[in-house]
């Protein structure tokens, strides 16, 4: 199974020992979240909801890439990738 570079952010380093990047082995981004919860207990629940999609103000991105515009959760994945987890940020003056 490929092992994938995770990038934390700050907000959910809590879970993962304050480590700013973590691996896991993965084949999907499904199979990326429910690895890092088993690795990481209590990361799944603010990344992902009951179905096991990514949680609407939660973006992910593969390479740079968003995910919305792959294939989602669905969206495959290989030896080396990287994943940046980036909460959305909302809020300040109109």
């Amino acid at each position: 199974m490929p092992t994938i570079k995770v990038l934390i952010p700050t907000p959910l380093r809590k879970f993962t020992g304050d480590q700013e990047t973590v691996t896991a082995d993965a084949d999907s981004i499904a199979t990326l979240m429910k690895s890092l919860d088993t690795a990481h207990p209590g990361l799944g629940k603010p990344l992902i909801d009951d179905e096991g999609n990514p949680r609407r103000f939660v973006n992910l991105y593969l390479n740079g890439e968003d995910i919305r515009f792959l294939q989602g959760k669905d969206t495959l994945l290989k030896d080396g990738d990287e994943v940046s987890i980036v909460p959305a940020i909302a809020g300040g003056q109109p």
